[in-house]
């Protein structure tokens, strides 16, 4: 069970919340605006949606896997960066660093470590007791 959760745990790490990091870290120089928060929700799994102005434009885009602000209600001022070709690719400022999808990447890898690390001792002590 504990190799199975590893294992979980470190694919949810590699393919889920390093890659989304990577993500709000690739907006660190993209343009910024001042956007106001359309729909509130779980921001850290991507369902909240901001509304700013891009080259004259309102545009209404998903904030990533791993935003942070959660915790603001529909209508918030928000400070995003966004790319300059595609303004529906959109990220906090203050999520550029990584944002929760950085920490959230080193639990799990962190997690999946300590969990197989207990199923190879679970082995050892199972291959122990067969030889008594």
């Amino acid at each position: 069970m504990s190799l199975a959760l590893a294992l979980l745990l470190g694919a949810l790490s590699a393919l889920v919340m390093f890659p989304a990091a990577q993500h709000l870290r690739s907006l660190q120089d993209g343009e910024r605006a001042r956007a106001t928060l359309h729909t509130a929700g779980a921001c850290m799994t991507g369902q909240c949606k901001v509304t700013f102005e891009a080259d004259g434009q309102t545009v209404v885009a998903d904030l990533p896997v791993g935003s942070g602000g959660g915790k603001s209600s529909v209508g918030a001022a928000v400070d995003v960066r966004y790319q300059a070709d595609d303004p529906r690719v959109v990220a906090r400022t203050q999520d550029t660093g990584g944002g929760g999808a950085a920490l959230l990447a080193w639990l799990t890898a962190g997690a999946a470590v300590f969990f197989l690390a207990l199923s190879g001792a679970a082995a050892i002590f199972l291959a122990r007791q067969r030889r008594t």
